[in-house]
């Protein structure tokens, strides 16, 4: 049991025989009576994302997670499909289960694949990708005071916003923690 104060985000708990995975976390303290925590969680079989309000002193279930080295082999309509690098299986994901982290995965692209109890759940993606540009319209020129910025799509599909010097077919480099552009590649 953990208390409701080390919710963080990317804690993965269970509440209610429920995993959830801390998507982001408030803690608010008004001037009188018990602090409040407000957390935003993915429910980890399901997708599904709820708001949990707990009061300071509340515990919690927490739950052994296994990691295992992967890469990313393909996906169908259905399904993410990956290898496990140590001994070659192939475990499958619900794609309702990466629905946030689906636009940063490039095939053969190496993972942390994370498992409860011998079912995978959730990925631990790089802190950067690196996608190349597909769609770029041209800048704009105008208000320059604050910098030339324009938006992009990428081989996956995700939008980036970016400087204006950016063009299609060149590479980019991408926080995957807040899809923002960091630098030209």
């Amino acid at each position: 049991m953990i208390d409701v104060n080390e919710l963080r985000k990317g804690v993965t708990f269970d509440r209610d025989d429920k995993l959830y995975k801390v998507l982001e976390y408030t803690h608010h303290k008004p001037g009188r009576g018990k602090a409040t925590i407000r957390v935003k969680a993915r429910e980890m079989r399901s997708g599904k994302i709820i708001d949990m309000t707990f009061i300071s002193g509340d515990r919690i279930q927490d739950v052994r997670l296994e990691h295992h080295d992967v890469e990313y082999l393909y996906s169908d309509d259905e399904f993410y499909y990956f290898m496990d690098l140590e001994n070659y299986e192939q475990p499958a994901i619900r794609r309702n289960m990466l629905a946030e982290v689906a636009p940063y995965l490039l095939e053969n692209m190496q993972v942390k694949l994370t498992f409860y109890e011998g079912e995978p759940i959730d990925i631990d993606l790089p802190t950067t990708v690196d996608l190349r540009v597909t769609k770029a319209d041209p800048a704009v020129r105008g208000d320059t005071a604050t910098g030339l910025t324009k938006k992009v799509t990428v081989q996956t599909g995700l939008e980036v916003e970016v400087p204006g010097f950016v063009e299609a077919g060149n590479v980019i480099r991408v926080d995957t923690r807040n899809g923002a552009y960091v630098t030209r590649v």
